[in-house]
């Protein structure tokens, strides 16, 4: 009897996505395997050829040992297997080398600390599974890229936006409906705990570097249209009451080939108190009509003594009670990582090229647009920032074009500031 195919798996990065969204995706998939989940996501065709794949999260690493064991100890309890731990500063090399069969790397780290995971994996041939944004400048993404078609092995990058049953729908139906997009606006507000307690990083990242990149990767998935220009400017008041040098909030306003502007609002501070755990939504003005799309309400809100009014998303993840007592765990969330493991599936098990697969999933080439936007923003927040802080207005921006990305400063000593020298 021939050995059952196997996806082996190790996730580096247990914090609040890893070691929730990722870890139990990962113990639903060890425990039924992945032809349940592709239904959802318009795979379905794929199930028969998938059905008998087994999926096995090997290790779990983090930079402590005691998040690591925690992780690990919750994964056991889900599934009744319990992978090797890791901890350190690069613990990723130390399960490259343990784990020579290793399929997929997935990368959950501080946004800052993608890029040098995803490229070890990638040079001992091994398929990579990470968080938005893939990484933070145009440079880094070309070199993921280029390391990626090296070793013909995928990057898949966690866009779970996109797989929203909503915006499913407006991609496939209303963004016709409404005519070529005029302008529109994307805002996503995380609760002021992200910042000052859950994670430790903020102050080399901002609000629109870390939660940002959802929306840019939707539009684009929308519009498949690059950026022209940007601006973006970026406040500071909330949390440097607590000693913290980072942006409380930050809106970009992206300028796109085909002639939309969209604006991006993100902020990491609201209060504790509002009614569900994030504050999010877009809109689209179309030359025939608009979009509209609150993704905070849903129509769900309830309350009661003690416990305030309250709404919850149950797209992005939900329980979804079994008859023996566990829980299946569904969602949009979820969907963006399954995507990706059946392209990964479908190029070892049936010897599909790169290519072949790229239509299944957001790609490394896809997420080199939002790095682009993210990087060029980033600057011109700062220059842009300073010359406010000096009363002479916001006048920084970015044009992006053949011949890169160029910052243009009038208030900067020096007044064009070129960032990238190859075409977007």
């Amino acid at each position: 009897m021939s050995e059952r195919p196997v996806i082996q798996i190790a996730l580096v990065g247990a914090g609040m996505f890893g070691g929730d969204v990722h870890l139990r995706a990962y113990a639903d998939l060890q425990r039924f395997g992945i032809a349940g989940q592709l239904a959802r996501v318009g795979l379905d065709s794929h199930s028969r050829a998938l059905a008998e794949v087994d999926f096995d999260l090997v290790a779990v690493a983090t930079r402590s040992e005691a998040s690591a064991r925690k992780s690990a100890q919750a994964f056991e309890d889900i599934t009744g297997r319990r992978p090797r731990c890791y901890h350190g500063d690069e613990p990723w090399e130390a399960i490259l080398r343990d784990f020579p069969n290793l399929d997929v790397l997935a990368v959950a780290t501080p946004d800052h600390l993608h890029t040098q995971p995803i490229l070890a994996a990638l040079k001992r041939g091994v398929h990579v599974l990470t968080e938005k944004p893939m990484c933070l400048t145009l440079s880094e993404a070309d070199a993921i890229i280029e390391a990626a078609a090296v070793a013909n092995r995928i990057v898949g990058v966690d866009m779970h936006k996109r797989y929203d049953p909503d915006h499913l729908r407006i991609r496939d139906d209303l963004t016709r409906r409404v005519g070529d997009p005029l302008y529109g606006t994307a805002y996503l507000e995380e609760p002021l705990e992200v910042s000052t307690s859950t994670f430790k990083w903020v102050e080399q990242s901002d609000p629109f570097s870390y939660v940002g990149p959802h929306w840019t990767d939707l539009i684009w998935s929308y519009y498949r249209s690059k950026p022209v220009s940007l601006t973006a400017v970026g406040q500071k008041r909330r949390l440097l009451r607590q000693g913290i040098n980072a942006f409380d909030a930050v809106q970009v306003r992206v300028d796109y080939a085909n002639g939309m502007s969209i604006n991006y609002h993100n902020n990491w501070i609201t209060p504790a108190d509002f009614e569900a755990p994030v504050n999010q939504g877009h809109e689209i003005v179309g030359a025939d009509g608009k979009v509209e799309s609150d993704q905070q309400y849903r129509g769900l809100r309830w309350w009661n003594a003690g416990g305030g009014s309250r709404t919850s998303n149950n797209h992005f993840t939900r329980d979804v009670l079994r008859p023996d007592g566990s829980k299946a765990y569904v969602g949009y969330g979820v969907d963006s990582l399954i995507v990706a493991l059946v392209a990964i599936a479908e190029v070892k098990f049936h010897q599909a090229s790169r290519e072949a697969v790229a239509h299944l999933y957001p790609t490394a080439e896809d997420a080199r647009i939002t790095c682009a936007i993210v990087e060029a923003a980033a600057r011109v927040r700062d220059l842009n920032y300073e010359s406010m802080q000096r009363g002479l207005g916001a006048t920084a921006s970015a044009r992006f074009g053949d011949d890169g990305i160029v910052v243009h400063a009038p208030e900067a000593a020096t007044k064009l500031q070129r960032i990238y020298e190859r075409p977007l």
